[in-house]
């Protein structure tokens, strides 16, 4: 059997692997140049974090350099194709760079700035989940720059095999991923999708079950799946699916200018986008939270640059907010109460979703919710691995324990509440974290938590990270997991 070749996208192939090798030398020299009796964390220019973490004045590593497709594999016999990449490439460079050949990840993260090596260690989902499961879940190798200093490989069933199982969901407590290998599908040129309304969340979960299994709707493939809670009488599933025409349209749809996405839902029963402008039909609005920011004023949008109507830009906004508070001052020279930030998502079984999402509509003053299906994969290579080396484990990531055969639907919502009179700032999000542990489900660390040490050590894999923190990082020179997630170190 003839070995599949090799692709990079510079003109000389050998350039982009060996800048790539030379970039990964010095970043193991930089890490061993830091003060070895100070804390580390990353240097970097942007962040997909809603934690305000604390100032530290711990020196930064720069992993700049390991960005961008250092390589890819096409697929043979049946073998998905590959794709080697730097640790810190966005999503957004990673499908620009991919389109042009034919592929996308399997999971692409609703946001432009995510990036691989984030999405792995801090998760991430998309429309994809549903059959994709998570970013994590196409890894087939990562090489690690660990608390230790040392650069090592992991892969499902090597001699790091403990650190490739905990490193999801390790929000870099573990170390750093400087590049993986991971698997890529075939793209399409457009997508095509069906806006369904239902006016109750039981009937709309009753669909996502049936979606979820049988990957079809109404006769059409499914491909994509996700949903809008506009209200407890209207709700949405927006299924899509890989095509290669425009579906009847003149042109496709353009969500990246005056007209907003989330909206057009409401408005149409079908639509085809560009595969690009699908991945990132909610990057443009950050979903629907620009409108905090008056982008999606009609007068103001089209005074806005185009360019700059884009998450990363609206989380400067609230950088900037986080750091100065002068809303949170002029709310309360109008004698308005403070307000408690609320952004977070969580994954709820299948089975609870509907009872979650009334019990958040009437307790949570917040509209609308974003809903996307996510099941762990069964199959591909790394899953398969993983059958053999986790001996049958029906939670093979002990970071983010979701069972193996259960049906989640994750519930994002992003907003603030008004601090009511005797609360405290927390309250909210305390209630909510305690309905989704009620409910067996987890919640995404990306944002504030408030669980005492106790409880999280049981709810995010305490005694299977303990051992692998104390073999990768027995100096402790990286904080713990509790220290980011809760402590916000």
């Amino acid at each position: 059997m003839a070995a599949p070749q090799v692709t990079t996208l510079g003109d000389d192939p050998s350039t982009r692997v060996r800048d790539h090798e030379r970039a990964l030398a010095d970043v193991r020299r930089a890490y061993a140049a830091l003060p070895p009796d100070q804390p580390v964390r990353l240097a970097k220019r942007t962040s997909n974090l809603f934690r305000v973490r604390s100032a530290t004045g711990a020196p930064g590593l720069d992993l700049s350099t390991l960005s961008g497709v250092v390589e890819v594999t096409p697929g043979v016999d049946g073998r998905p194709a590959t794709a080697r990449v730097g640790g810190v490439t966005t999503y957004e460079q990673l499908v620009d760079e991919l389109l042009q050949l034919g592929y996308v990840p399997l999971v692409v993260p609703q946001l432009r700035t995510i990036t691989i090596g984030g999405a792995v260690t801090g998760l991430g989902i998309e429309a994809a989940s549903f059959r994709n499961g998570l970013p994590h879940e196409s890894v087939l190798e990562m090489r690690v720059l660990t608390g230790a200093g040392e650069v090592v490989t992991a892969t499902p069933d090597g001699e790091h095999a403990d650190l490739f199982r905990t490193f999801p969901n390790s929000y870099g407590s573990l170390g750093y991923a400087l590049d993986l290998v991971i698997e890529l599908e075939p793209a399409r040129p457009y997508v095509a999708l069906r806006h369904e309304r239902f006016d109750s969340v039981a009937a709309l979960v009753d669909a996502v079950g049936t979606v979820m299994e049988a990957h079809t709707w109404d006769g059409d493939r499914v491909d994509f799946v996700d949903g809008v809670v506009f209200g407890p009488s209207e709700s949405y599933l927006t299924l899509g699916r890989w095509t290669d025409h425009l579906e009847g349209q003149a042109r496709p749809s353009d969500y990246t200018g005056e007209q907003v996405f989330y909206r057009s839902i409401q408005q149409r029963r079908t639509d085809v986008l560009t595969a690009h402008d699908y991945l990132w039909r909610w990057d443009t609005d950050w979903f629907w939270c620009s409108r905090a920011f008056g982008a999606q004023n009609p007068t103001i949008r089209r005074l806005w640059p185009r360019h700059l109507l884009r998450s990363d830009v609206y989380w400067k906004i609230v950088a900037f907010e986080n750091r100065h508070r002068v809303m949170g001052r002029i709310d309360r020279l109008r004698g308005l109460p403070d307000r408690e930030r609320v952004v977070q998502d969580v994954e709820i079984p299948l089975d609870h979703t509907a009872e979650f999402v009334d019990w958040f509509l009437r307790e949570v003053p917040i509209e609308p919710l974003w809903l996307c299906p996510i099941q762990l994969r069964r199959n591909g290579a790394a899953a398969s691995d993983r059958d053999g080396a986790t001996d049958g484990d029906d939670t093979p990531w002990p970071l983010y324990p979701m069972a193996r055969d259960e049906r989640y639907v994750n519930v994002g919502f992003w907003s603030s509440v008004p601090i009511a009179p005797g609360a405290v700032e927390g309250d909210v999000n305390r209630r909510i974290e305690a309905e989704v542990t009620r409910l067996g489900g987890h919640k995404s660390l990306y944002s504030d938590a408030y669980y005492d040490e106790a409880t999280f050590r049981r709810l995010y894999g305490g005694d299977g990270y303990t051992p692998v923190k104390d073999r990768y990082d027995p100096r402790g020179r990286l904080p713990t997991l509790y220290e980011k997630a809760v402590q916000a170190r």
